[in-house]
């Protein structure tokens, strides 16, 4: 056993977030912590790291147990490079030794500029690099706190095949409905500051979750039957003369001490919107650059009142571009966006708002409605926060105290709560727990107006989307159905080549690949004194853009010379591992 929590309690304030919870962890584990935010999992993870100690309980690790920790949100060096930070706790030796792998992860996870300073990160990349610090460690236990938040679909896939084949232990909070189902073999829920435990799949787990429901209920109609005839049976005036008697009336009174079953409170989301005209939102020949990156290039398209759009590309594709240019925010460099009069736009930012966290809950969501009417009748703002888990001790708390989960649910209610007609949602679901996701998707799917989402998350973008764009080298390109239509039309796009290769190395005779050839032979033995020469010509031509910050002409060209260099060191990285892995191969095969 790698970890043993037993009867662990931790009390903030007010609020019990773990009450007698007790935790195993055994090699091959890979345990996803779900349930609604604020409920705990970030403290639990914390704990089981090694981070703060409980209020009351034990915790005990092996001693000879390596745990490699990726927190919530990671504190850094601003003046750290990339690669100095994925190194930061470790020692020269160790540096040496690792240095191309870490590149190899830092590239999977989308940099090749391993000099650029941790300062000039936005947090999305911040949360990658420390990604990457977590899984060169070497570790026996990953602790990893929503470690898909900022990923993109490449992204995503790369870490569910790491953690996979991982021969430890991994214990994750995420809310990547789909990274469970392919990751996790054992499901925590976290509730009322209690957990449940499920031998299962995201999948599986919710079929055991119903059927304990189900029980559940069963067992207290069950109860209910038999306490409503004994009720009759004491009002009758029968008096506990006899042990049969006495006995009845005690079986009585332990039926009705019994508690009844509590249910996990849910977000309710009731459609409220403005009044929607003929005319919503026309782009026309839409063009958006970036110095001399082109991000949208000649985009075109009319919006429909029933559209269900899921934008998806690689980060830094240009997706929240194109939704700034839609809703007005951007202005185009040329083309024009026309937004009809009576739309009325709900744009959920990817960064969300700048929340004053000494204001206090109920005055932030007050100063935008008093009240708004919904499908389901009219609500005072309290009560629409009551029906977003906010109950009333939690709306005189400053937003400071929120968790960071709960802060994003709050400002989810805020854009809702201005009844818009159109809605823009860029990554809504990070920081969401996997019950207000289902929740939100209910809401999508009753709301009248149209949607367009930018999202990793593939299952929200299956169960809503009809649409999907994929933003590509500055284009737009349409497909109608949902991700997995997108997915399997993007595959047949791919040159037949791409899928035949695999399959003839299969059939080539073993002793060929198994040996290098006269030209792999001399690249093997240069390509390690390339790779350096490439990152010194980065790292000249950074300083270069720093030295020329006022020079916009010289800028555009430094950029475009930095981007060229950029791709020919992921070329050399990409074969630095082909060539290392047949080494590696031929050398095994010696022996």
């Amino acid at each position: 056993m790698y970890i043993s929590a037993e009867n662990i309690s931790i009390n903030f304030g007010s609020r019990q977030l773990l009450e007698n919870v007790s935790l195993y962890v055994d090699p091959g584990d890979r345990l996803g912590i779900i349930g609604i935010n604020g409920t705990g999992k970030s403290t639990l993870l914390r704990v089981l790291a090694g981070d703060i100690e409980p209020d009351s309980g034990s915790l005990k690790r092996d001693p000879n147990v390596q745990l490699s920790f990726l927190r919530q949100n990671p504190e850094m060096d601003d003046n750290s490079t990339v690669l100095e930070q994925v190194f930061l706790d470790h020692p020269t030796d160790f540096r040496e030794l690792n240095e191309y792998e870490a590149k190899t992860i830092l590239n999977k996870l989308g940099f090749s500029n391993y000099s650029q300073k941790i300062g000039t990160l936005s947090g999305g990349q911040r949360k990658r690099v420390a990604l990457a610090a977590a899984l060169i460690h070497p570790a026996d236990v990953l602790v990893l706190d929503e470690p898909t938040n900022h990923l993109d679909t490449e992204m995503t896939a790369w870490l569910e095949s790491c953690l996979v084949r991982f021969k430890g232990a991994v214990i994750m909070v995420t809310h990547d409905r789909y990274f469970l189902e392919r990751v996790a073999n054992h499901i925590i829920e976290l509730a009322r500051g209690r957990i449940y435990h499920y031998e299962a799949n995201y999948s599986r787990y919710l079929e055991l979750k119903t059927q304990r429901a189900e029980m559940a209920e069963a067992s207290e109609r069950k109860r209910q039957s038999i306490l409503r005839v004994e009720r009759e049976w004491i009002m009758r005036g029968c008096k506990a003369r006899s042990t049969k008697s006495k006995e009845r009336i005690d079986r009585y009174e332990e039926l009705l001490s019994r508690s009844a079953p509590e249910y996990d409170d849910n977000v309710r989301l009731s459609a409220a919107s403005s009044r929607l005209g003929k005319k919503l939102i026309e782009a026309e020949s839409v063009s958006k650059s970036f110095g001399d990156k082109s991000v949208i290039s000649d985009f075109s398209y009319k919006l429909l009142r029933d559209d269900r759009i899921g934008i998806v590309g690689v980060n830094g594709a240009g997706k929240s571009t194109l939704l700034h240019l839609l809703s007005g925010e951007l202005s185009p460099d040329s083309g024009t966006v026309d937004i009809g009069t009576t739309v009325k736009i709900g744009f959920f930012s990817q960064e969300g708002r700048e929340l004053d966290l000494n204001e206090r809950v109920y005055d932030f969501i007050h100063d935008i409605a008093d009240e708004v009417k919904t499908s389901d009748g009219t609500f005072s703002a309290s009560q629409m926060m009551e029906r977003f888990l906010f109950p009333r001790d939690l709306q005189s708390l400053p937003i400071g105290k929120l968790s960071g989960g709960e802060r994003r649910r709050l400002y989810l209610l805020s854009v809702l709560m201005a009844a818009p007609n159109v809605l823009m949602l860029d990554e809504p679901t990070n920081d969401l727990d996997v019950m207000t996701l289902s929740i939100l998707e209910d809401y999508l799917e009753a709301f009248p107006g149209p949607i367009l989402i930018v999202s990793h998350d593939r299952f929200m973008l299956d169960r809503m989307a009809t649409q999907i764009f994929e933003v590509r080298g500055g284009e737009v390109l349409r497909y109608t159905g949902n991700w997995s239509d997108w997915q399997a039309k993007r595959s047949e796009e791919l040159s037949p080549e791409k899928y035949v290769k695999p399959k003839a190395a299969q059939e080539r005779p073993k002793e060929k690949k198994l040996r290098f050839s006269f030209s792999e032979q001399r690249e093997f033995e240069t390509i390690d004194a390339d790779i350096a020469a490439l990152e010194a010509e980065l790292a000249a031509i950074a300083a270069e853009q720093e030295a020329a910050c006022s020079d916009y002409i010289r800028l555009q060209e430094l950029q475009a010379k930095h981007e060229e260099t950029e791709s020919r060191l992921d070329a050399k990285m990409e074969r630095w591992v082909y060539l290392n892995d047949l080494n590696e191969k031929i050398a095994a095969q010696k022996q």
